[in-house]
């Protein structure tokens, strides 16, 4: 099922961590060749230097591996203290419209990819691409904004100021989260509207961006008028729609099975689901028992890993000390001080 085994392929499961260090458990798992990716949160972070000490002893028992984090900025931030306390997108947006300083975006991507990748990780998630301000109970403020139009410009500078910093970026949630109110954490959200009407609005983003991605993430949204299935799930999604017609050559994730969007089957079903309908890698966060079950799938289904993934792995060889120091950075900090909305 896809790609062959080798010394530089990668596992097709992106799984989560309990604690702040390394339990032998963890590393037993981190060698299982099914295992490609870690996903950090804010319970496996204490400090810049211990999150770079644990993304360098994931590293020292697996090169390759992808170790990433949610580091959109505003409430959805999973490093703290030293790190820079970033403003949401849509603060960001409404700063830098007001004040007609549209590069600002670049520098706020560039410093969160620095940072980050100062500190041993390979990605972020970000940026969000969702079309919203309002609408939905879980992105809000996490969206540069309502206009599609603009999401393209504002999110274009951020994802420029990432690959400088040498990460990867991430549009999330494909082919849009932000036209329904529900949270696809705690419910299986439906968006009736039609191919036409995501075309106007939802999916500009996603077409006009594709080029400037290293990867994007589907959302756990059932679209009836275009597929009776879950997007995860959906091979005329991801398959027809995403790969096919808007010729999207970089790496698909699922967002996280553990979430009750991506429905009532077995970890290990949804996992399969998802390989088969054309995702690379998927996510199972906070769920060891379903982690093991996917690892079990995986095995019995004989899914191969995948050299693709490695694109993602950070480029840069940044200090930390030495980045801090920089009036680049100082400067940065200042302005989202000035903001005040954090």
């Amino acid at each position: 099922m896809q790609e062959s085994n080798s010394l530089n392929s990668f596992g097709r499961l992106m799984t989560s961590l309990e604690g702040t260090s390394l339990t032998h458990e963890n590393k037993k798992l981190i060698l299982n060749k099914h295992v490609g990716g870690i996903i950090l949160f804010s319970k496996n972070f204490e400090s810049q230097k211990q999150i770079q000490s644990l993304c360098s002893d994931i590293k020292s028992i697996k090169q390759n591996i992808i170790i990433a984090v949610d580091q959109e900025g505003g409430r959805v931030q999973r490093f703290k203290n030293e790190f820079t306390a970033l403003p949401s997108m849509q603060d960001l947006g409404d700063y830098t419209l007001e004040k007609n300083k549209l590069e600002f975006c670049h520098e706020v991507g560039w410093l969160m990819a620095s940072e980050l990748a100062a500190s041993g990780i390979d990605i972020s998630f970000a940026p969000v691409l969702d079309v919203d301000r309002e609408t939905s109970s879980i992105i809000g403020n996490r969206a540069f904004s309502n206009d599609p139009n603009l999401i393209i410009q504002l999110a274009r500078k951020f994802i420029n100021g990432m690959n400088e910093a040498g990460m990867q970026a991430t549009g999330k949630h494909f082919p849009g989260h932000g036209g329904v109110f529900e949270d696809s954490h705690i419910s299986e959200p439906i968006d009736t509207r039609s191919y036409n009407q995501l075309l106007e609005l939802d999916l500009k983003p996603f077409i006009e961006l594709k080029d400037n991605l290293g990867a994007l993430m589907t959302a756990h949204i059932t679209f009836p008028n275009i597929d009776s299935i879950c997007v995860s799930y959906s091979d005329v999604w991801i398959r027809e729609i995403l790969r096919e017609k808007l010729a999207f050559k970089g790496i698909v994730f699922s967002d996280d099975l553990s979430m009750k969007g991506a429905g009532d089957y077995s970890m290990g079903e949804k996992a399969i689901k998802s390989i088969e309908a054309g995702c690379d890698m998927v996510l199972v966060c906070n769920d060891y028992d379903g982690t093991m079950d996917v690892v079990n799938a995986f095995e019995k289904n004989d899914v191969r890993t995948s050299i693709k993934i490695k694109v993602l792995q950070n480029s840069a060889n940044l200090d930390w000390n030495e980045l801090e120091n920089k009036d680049r950075v100082k400067d940065i900090k200042n302005v989202i001080k000035e903001m005040g909305r954090t």
